[in-house]
């Protein structure tokens, strides 16, 4: 069974910095992509960023340049540093794994496996 937890969400001031991490169990860690995805109130989730296996990545455009993706195959860990917050980056964030070879997709439907989300909220 897999399963995907999400930690390291909080409250955090413009300008600030978070980092998420997602511990994945029961999952074929190395062979596909494994995202972070976000969704704020009253909107679509949206695929934010995405990783291959062999660390190749791909973001959405508004958050280049400020968030990194990561993972750690080794610790079955994948991991967003997230950088140079604003508020409208404040949403729940979920990181999902993907069951089949897509590309480096941020469609959410092209991924099977997800967590329960940690919530990231920014004050100005």
């Amino acid at each position: 069974q897999v399963q995907l937890v999400e930690s390291g969400g909080g409250s955090v001031q413009v300008g600030g910095s978070l980092r998420l991490s997602c511990a994945a169990s029961g999952y074929t860690y190395g062979h596909y992509c494994l995202g972070w995805f976000r969704q704020a109130p009253g909107k679509e989730r949206e695929g934010i960023a995405t990783i291959s296996s062999d660390g190749t990545t791909n973001y959405t455009d508004s958050v280049k340049g400020r968030f990194t993706i990561s993972r750690d195959n080794a610790k079955n860990t994948l991991y967003l540093q997230m950088n140079s917050l604003k508020p409208e980056d404040t949403a729940m964030y979920y990181c999902a794994a993907a069951a089949h070879w897509y590309g480096l997709s941020l469609n959410k439907f092209q991924y099977t496996y997800w967590g329960q989300g940690t919530q990231v909220t920014v004050s100005s």
